[in-house]
């Protein structure tokens, strides 16, 4: 009987023990598809910022005249923008798994598991390179070098005001605090919704709604995670591509105020 209940008492970790491995497998891929993400965000940014480089070098070309040169330019872009749209894809995917996947008893084909996901991304994009906010700012910012104020061949006015003015950042300004998010401190993004706010108000938030914190932008359905609402990769830099872009309209608009001046 001591025997028995001492056999009872060593079976009783072994069935802890077996339980937990599903967990700790599942928590070891999450681990893992959190750091393959990191690794992808941080190769996006390197391509964005080749894309900065890029478009500076093409505005100088373009004004010492040196158009074909500025030409040879354009494939490049293009390559750059489909490589970045395929690394947001691997990134979407991989992120897609890490937080889905349980540990089974059969082995898992993660090659296949992300080739599923990655294309099922891409076909739901449909993305068309020449179409990217990117490329258009590329082209406009050549041709503003000589034509500026002027839309480009084939676009109305009205056309070019929009695309010229348009951010990816979706949101302007932080909807808990008002400020415009060129003036966060701390700025976060939803990795869900997309929206931009300042880190401390919209944590606090979070914890004051808890546990359906949505979304505090206007119509917005998404319900807030904490864990979620983060200052990726590419944040800091598409704001400071926005200051960069408020700050050409303000100089431009300075030069336009004098030439008026002028001309009175």
């Amino acid at each position: 009987e001591v025997e028995g209940g001492s056999n009872r008492r060593a079976s009783a970790p072994m069935a802890s023990s077996s339980a937990s491995r599903p967990a700790a497998g599942s928590a070891r891929v999450a681990t893992a598809a959190a750091t393959l993400c990191s690794d992808y965000h941080s190769l996006i940014t390197e391509i964005r910022k080749s894309l900065g480089v890029i478009k500076g070098v093409a505005v100088d070309l373009e004004r010492n005249k040196r158009f074909d040169k500025v030409k040879e330019l354009d494939d490049p872009v293009l390559e750059l923008l489909v490589a970045s749209d395929d690394c947001t894809y691997l990134s979407s995917a991989i992120q897609s798994i890490g937080e889905g996947y349980q540990l089974g008893d059969q082995p898992t084909n993660f090659g296949k598991l992300l080739d599923d996901e990655f294309n099922k991304l891409k076909a739901e994009s449909a993305s068309n390179p020449q179409a990217n906010l990117f490329y258009r700012q590329f082209k406009e910012a050549v041709w503003n070098v000589h034509h500026a104020g002027q839309p480009m061949p084939g676009e109305e006015q009205e056309e070019i005001v929009l695309t010229s003015t348009q951010s990816i950042l979706l949101n302007a300004t932080c909807p808990l605090t008002g400020k415009p998010v060129t003036q966060l401190a701390d700025p976060v993004r939803s990795m869900d919704c997309k929206h931009i706010y300042e880190k401390d108000p919209i944590m606090r938030y979070i914890m004051t709604k808890a546990p359906q914190p949505h979304c505090p932008a206007a119509g917005c359905p998404r319900v807030l995670r904490a864990q979620r609402v983060v200052c990726d990769p590419l944040l800091l830099i598409e704001i400071e591509e926005m200051r960069s872009r408020d700050s050409e309209m303000v100089h431009c608009t300075v030069v336009e105020d004098f030439t008026e001046l002028d001309d009175d």
